[in-house]
This record gives C-alpha cells, structure tokens and sequence, in this order.
C-alpha cells in the first residue's frame, strides 16, 4: 500500500469512527448544523493533505475536531456581521478543548438535537442517520426505501426547522427525558440496523456504527435504568451482535445462520442480553424492541439450526406485527412461517407483500423469495428473483452470495 492509500485509509477509518464526535463538537461552538458539517468535511479534506505529509497522528479525532473548530472559529469571525442575523442553536457554555471525556456527551447532545419533538419522526431518525452517522444522503434513502431526492430535501428542511425554532443542543433534562426517549431508540436502532448490514461498499459490517450504537444504548440505558423499552433494545442489539464473528468465511463469504458456528458466538453477551430482556419484560411486558429481542433469543437457545422453535418464532412475529405493524415485519414473519411449514407456504405468505410499494426497492423480499423458489425446484423463476435481488443490492458481500446463488439456479436450468 502507497503513502497516499495509507492515509486515505487513515481518513476514511476516522470518518467511519470519528464523524459524529467531531461534527457534535463542532456543533457546540459554532450553534449551527450546516456551517459545522461544512467545517468538518474541510477538517477531513485537510487531513488528507496534512497527514501525507506529517503523518496520522495519535489521536486523529482530537486533531480533526481541533481543526474543524479552528475553521469554525474563523468563518465565524469572517461572518459575525452575518452569523449575528441568523437563527442559532440555543446550547450550553461552551467547554475548550477536544477531550475524550467531552465527545460521549456532545453525541448525546447531537442526537437529543435531532430527535425533538418538534421534527417528525421521520425528519428525526434521517436527520440523525444522516449527521450522527455520517451515512451519505444515499445511504440513509436506502436505509428509509425511499428516493434519494425526497430524504435530500426531508433532511435539508429538518435542519432549517432545527435553527428555526432554536431547538436547544442539550440532553433533555431528567423529567423531559422519558417522552423523549422513543424518538432516539429509533434512531439507534436504526444505526445498528445500517452498520450490521452496510446499505452499500465492500464490507459486510460497519464495526464503527454497530459499535456506536451499542454505547448509545448502554448510555440510554444508565440514564434511564428503569425504562423497558431501553431495556429491550439493547438486549436486541447484543443478542444480534454476538455473531458478528461467524457472518463471514475466513475468504470473506457470507454465512447464513444456518451455517454459522454457533459455538463461537459471544456467550458473554448472550448472557448480558438474556439479563436485559427478563428486565424488560418485567418493566414494561412485551414492547417493540423485547419481542425482537425474543426472537433473536429464540435462536442463540437453539443449539443448532435444526432445533430452532419455528413456532415460537412464528407466533413472536405476530405479538409484533400487533405492536409494531410493518412490511418488513411481515416479510420476517413470512420467512419465519416458510421454514416452520414448507417453502410454499412461505411462498403464498410473500405473495401479498409483492404490491407493497414500501418495499419496491427491498432487496430481501426478492432474495427471500428467490430461496423459496430455489428449495422448491422452481428455477427459472428463482434466477429471475436472483436477479432482481441482486439489481437491488449495494453491499458487495451480499451481492457476491446471491451471485454465487443465481450461478447455482442457472446450472440446474441447464
């Protein structure tokens, strides 16, 4: 690898890990999202000249933020006739200083900021993808199944509703914290759901977004210890992480659970996520994320993929469709009925799902299907829903397994 590939690396590696840190501490001194989300694209522009040549240096969020300030500072000074006229973030004294003890509570503060109630919900979890994950517009309209003209300009007027209306840049206080709460789950959910799977690039996981929403969820759970539903959701992000290392071959293949070596699962954090939803259910009994949670409980109990209660998957499945009506829960739910009562019946559970414009541009649903077919014996229309599935896929990983799958359905057509 060249000096220049070296530090590209570099930089994306601390874009992948650092953006929200270094965004949120930009934030806080300049009071405003879109002047600090352009200082710190220049932060990370300057770091590929600057680090060429003087090297990455130990800590590269403290020296990203540092210079992202410093920018901000002096646009700030350039424009004080200007800035003075617009609407500011209301925020607190700022603290100097890019310490790591300060980057965990300016992400809360960043996230808070982007799930207020005064935002949809939908403007409050793209928003907070978009600026506290750093996914791309791109990446965060896949992540919604929506057209990436449409989350562009949700975005856009979620950021001007948030200077707007001053909303502050604070945790709520502890009163305000619990009707606040839903909105951030959301969010982190969906952080985790986008690292587990990236929407699109060559890896399967983003370790950065897992492993920043799993802190946020351990932080949601110590500010409120009592709360069932943050309970729940981290017991589902640890149940779902603990295979993380059996998800790929060493060659870099996808495995199926099906396939996936059970014995080297994270016993540890089974046993914290087992802990968490006994918790949740007793505070708060069956809510979104503990049924997920159940579910994914139901298979780390099951010693082999043979032993999976199909049943007791199934019928979890339709607790959540009650509590959280959704496509994508019914397409879970269809492939949970197909390996409990045969391909076809998964199959005849899919079919009502295929007129469902949500999810039009849902690549699982065609792959789901396709497999169905596949164990059927259907080829041709299998390869067709190999196809399909793979004309919707970004992640190179998936796109390399249902490849490999429609190469398979090709040979037995001759």
């Amino acid at each position: 690898m060249t000096i220049d590939a070296e530090v590209g690396e570099a930089v994306a590696q601390a874009h992948r890990r650092e953006w929200a840190l270094v965004l949120a501490a930009t934030v806080r001194v300049v009071r405003d999202l879109d002047l600090a989300e352009e200082c710190a694209q220049e932060a990370y522009a300057q770091a590929l000249r600057t680090w060429a040549v003087n090297g990455v240096p130990s800590r590269p969020g403290a020296w990203l933020t540092t210079v992202a300030r410093n920018r901000a500072k002096d646009l700030l000074r350039r424009e004080s006739v200007l800035r003075s006229a617009l609407p500011l973030l209301v925020t607190d004294e700022v603290v100097p200083g890019p310490e790591p003890s300060e980057f965990d509570d300016d992400r809360l503060r960043l996230v808070f900021t982007c799930c207020h109630p005064a935002l949809s919900r939908e403007a409050q979890v793209a928003l907070t993808a978009r600026l506290v994950c750093g996914l791309s517009t791109v990446e965060v309209a896949r992540a919604f199944l929506v057209q990436e003209t449409a989350m562009a300009a949700r975005i856009t007027r979620a950021k001007k509703k948030i200077s707007g209306a001053r909303i502050p840049y604070r945790v709520p206080s502890a009163e305000d914290l619990p009707e606040r709460v839903g909105a951030v789950l959301e969010v982190v959910h969906l952080v985790f759901t986008t690292g587990h799977v990236a929407p699109v690039g060559a890896q399967l996981v983003r370790r950065d977004l897992v492993e920043g929403a799993v802190h946020l969820a351990r932080t949601l759970h110590q500010l409120l210890p009592g709360n069932g539903d943050v309970a729940g959701l981290l017991a589902l992000l640890l149940f779902t992480d603990a295979r993380r290392d059996t998800r790929l071959a060493p060659d870099g293949h996808l495995v199926l659970l099906d396939e996936q070596d059970r014995s080297r699962w994270d016993a540890g954090q089974i046993e914290e996520a087992t802990a968490l939803l006994t918790e949740s259910l007793q505070q708060a009994g069956p809510t979104r994320y503990s049924v997920q949670a159940a579910i994914a409980a139901v298979h780390a109990e099951a010693p082999t993929w043979a032993d999976t209660d199909w049943t007791e998957v199934t019928g979890l499945y339709d607790v959540l469709r009650r509590l959280w009506p959704s496509p994508v829960v019914e397409l879970n739910r269809a492939v949970a009925l197909g390996f409990r009562d045969g391909p076809a019946a998964g199959l005849a559970a899919l079919a009502p799902l295929l007129d469902e414009p949500a999810l039009g541009t849902y690549a699982y649903l065609s792959a789901a299907r396709a497999d169905f077919l596949r164990r059927l014996g259907r080829w041709a229309e299998a390869a067709t829903s190999y196809e399909e599935a793979l004309a919707l896929t970004g992640n190179e990983v998936e796109r390399a397994f249902l490849a490999g799958r429609l190469e398979e359905t090709l040979r037995r057509l001759g």
